[in-house]
């Protein structure tokens, strides 16, 4: 597949991208490319591969769901100007 200049300048106008005509060849020829590589896989036959989230059979190790850390509510709010009912008060800055 072959990008004339004008879709690379229509591409790079979506895409928001300031492209000088000196590169709008150079840059269709890499789009171009990436498009065959592109419809290369979509090719092949992946019907018998079975979908993965990571090449190595590996289980993920996790740790003890357990809490760790009181809660320090009271403490931290104590420093703190303006609290109602546990929650911090600050002004209002949205009009």
């Amino acid at each position: 597949m072959s990008l004339s200049p004008e879709e690379v300048a229509k591409i790079a106008h979506l895409a928001r991208l300031a492209v000088t005509d000196d590169d709008k060849v150079a840059l269709g020829r890499d789009l171009s490319n990436i498009l065959d590589l592109v419809a290369q896989m979509d090719a092949v036959d992946t019907a018998g591969v079975a979908p993965m989230a990571h090449p190595l059979e590996m289980a993920q190790r996790l740790r003890d769901d357990r809490v760790t850390e009181g809660d320090r509510r009271d403490r931290y709010q104590a420093h703190s100007p303006a609290v109602e009912r546990g929650l911090f008060l600050v002004p209002k800055v949205i009009e």
